[in-house]
């Protein structure tokens, strides 16, 4: 008997959430992302938008940008400031010609737009080459490592070394570690640390900064000193 070939599982498919309050614009965006492929979550308001994207990051947002209580550029302002979802990438819908909110929405962190009344084949284009760049920056990302001193970070492997030595670290020191080591000589303040590397593992605050940082210094041995502490500030990796 032919043994049968084993067959490899298909990835998942791209999961998309958007985010308008009007029923039937939800459900032409969601009828024609289903038909490309995509898992499509539909909300009505920002605050489950909020809730959605950060109990699931998805792989990308369509996000209008006029809605009730929570609008569109407040939403995408929490997203891009919260260490969980500041990587997705989020598509505005805009009312047609307001070049104002437009200009907002990218300051805060959009990475497109598309103005209403739109044609869902254009969003279906828009979407396909967002996630496309999004993957590919995210590749060479993953495949770059940060080598400082004798520090080597491997972002993708999720693996640090020091002089050729593996690191035992809980994700919290990783992202603490690898933040830093980024931008040496650079200062950053304790919320901006703890906006950046806040994980699920561990409750990140302000004052547990401090006790993560004198953690990290332990397992880096001699070259603890590399974590510098700025007085009145927070802290920066020696340059």
């Amino acid at each position: 008997m032919t043994p049968k070939p084993k067959t490899s599982a298909a990835p998942a498919p791209p999961q998309i959430l958007v985010v308008d309050d009007e029923e039937d614009l939800l459900e032409l965006v969601r009828y024609n992302l289903t038909k490309d492929g995509y898992q499509v979550e539909c909300v009505g308001s920002g605050e489950d938008a909020l809730k959605a994207a950060r109990r699931q990051p998805p792989d990308l947002i369509v996000l209008d940008l006029m809605l009730p209580a929570v609008d569109g550029l407040e939403v995408c302002r929490r997203l891009k400031a919260d260490a969980k979802t500041r990587d997705v990438p989020i598509v505005m819908l805009t009312a047609k010609g307001e070049d104002a909110d437009i200009v907002a929405g990218l300051e805060r962190g959009a990475d497109d737009y598309i103005a209403k009344p739109f044609s869902p084949r254009v969003l279906s284009a828009r979407v396909r080459a967002l996630l496309r760049r999004h993957e590919s920056r995210a590749q060479a990302e993953r495949e770059t490592t940060i080598d400082v001193h004798e520090l080597s970070i491997h972002p993708g492997r999720h693996e640090a070394r020091l002089a050729g030595q593996l690191l035992e670290l809980t994700y919290t020191e990783f992202a603490l570690l690898q933040f830093l080591a980024r931008r040496p000589g650079w200062a950053f303040t304790r919320t901006q640390i703890v906006d950046a590397v806040k994980g699920e593992d561990y409750p990140v605050t302000e004052r547990s900064v401090d006790v993560q940082v004198v953690g990290l210094r332990k397992k880096l041995g001699t070259f603890g000193s590399y974590i510098e502490t700025v007085r009145g500030v927070g802290y920066r990796f020696r340059a």
